[in-house]
């Protein structure tokens, strides 16, 4: 038994509350096309945050700066599905811009790249998830 202030968990296990509850149980985005190296930035000045979650307020902190939505994944601690559908609410709802990634050439709607400095950072990010 824990004492009064005195936590029942650690790190080790892991969030508390299950992906499908951050999202509300959806699966499916807001049908903006994002992937892993789309970047996203926060439009200034953006309308008010109509979400109460912490995570959309944390994406909004996060993108003052552009970041990749594989960095918002890996910085929330979330899952890449996730974090799709909480930026495409936040895109939908006009608080966030996207871009697409700078290379053109796709291959079955993923980007491909020629550079292995992106893609070793993205190799990067994935393992610290």
């Amino acid at each position: 038994m824990t004492r009064p202030g005195e936590t029942w968990f650690d790190d080790a296990a892991g969030p508390l509350i299950r992906p499908y509850a951050v999202t509300r149980g959806r699966t499916v985005g807001a049908g903006h096309d994002l992937d892993m190296l789309t970047l996203v930035v926060t439009v200034t000045p953006g309308p008010r945050l109509r979400h109460l979650e912490p995570e959309y307020t944390e994406i909004v902190r996060l993108c003052r700066e552009a970041q990749s939505v594989a960095e918002v994944s890996a910085h929330l601690n979330l899952p890449l599905a996730v974090t799709k559908i909480l930026v495409g609410d936040l895109i939908t709802e006009g608080l966030l811009n996207f871009r697409a990634p700078a290379s053109g050439d796709f291959n079955d709607g993923i980007a491909v790249t020629d550079d292995l400095n992106i893609l070793q950072a993205v190799l990067d990010g994935i393992r610290k998830l």
